[in-house]
């Protein structure tokens, strides 16, 4: 596996470049300096405040942030590149999260989101030409008895299939497509007799509630 090199000498930003952030943005930032005992402590706040009103976080902008709280650059840069809610680039009109845990991929996930990849011509964490979509995963989206399952601009999309990708982007509400899974993990809504005429038990969960 070969590693990707990156200059650290060539600057990301123009030095002359007008500033980012406004006096009123940098106010917003100074009110949390009160609340802890160190400037660098309001770091994570002031990233909220500036992606909030933003839309992302400018390298122009973390250089700011980091001259505001006294702080090197390359902290603010390595807390904001920590969290993926956090972005250095304007993300889309709507962003796609894919859940990504344990559940999600024993039931399809990865394929969901090769598919989602496929159709957006975009990686995670990247943004489609025309702005419209954002995409990246998170690691539990807390729908497991619902999984794969993915967000559209905080919708929950429950039990996605590869093959309902494409209508569900095309789709101008991303309204819930409503595909079943099979019977192996959804079981029939009535109970199936058994040679003998008797009512099975369909679950361990269900003979409990019923003793």
């Amino acid at each position: 596996m070969a590693w990707e090199s990156i200059d650290r000498r060539t600057p990301v930003f123009a030095e002359d470049a007008e500033p980012v952030l406004s006096e009123g943005v940098k106010q917003k930032i100074r009110a949390f300096f009160d609340r802890y005992e160190t400037k660098r402590a309001a770091l994570l706040p002031a990233l909220h405040v500036v992606q909030n009103t933003y839309g992302h976080v400018s390298y122009q902008a973390m250089s700011e942030i980091a001259e505001l709280l006294e702080i090197p650059p390359s902290a603010v840069l390595d807390t904001l590149t920590f969290y993926t809610h956090f972005w250095d680039h304007p993300k889309g009109r709507k962003v796609i999260v894919a859940c990504r845990s344990l559940s999600c991929q024993l039931m399809g996930s990865e394929a969901v989101l090769k598919t989602l990849k496929e159709e957006l011509e975009i990686d995670e964490h990247g943004t489609t030409e025309d702005g419209q979509y954002s995409l990246l995963t998170e690691e539990c989206l807390a729908q497991c008895d619902d999984a794969p399952c993915l967000l559209i601009d905080e919708k929950m999309h429950k039990r996605i299939k590869p093959e309902s990708v494409k209508k569900l982007l095309s789709d101008a509400k991303n309204n819930e497509i409503g595909d079943h899974r099979s019977d192996l993990f959804d079981p029939p809504s009535e109970p199936a007799a058994d040679t003998n005429g008797e009512i099975e038990k369909t679950s361990d969960v269900q003979e409990m509630k019923e003793s």
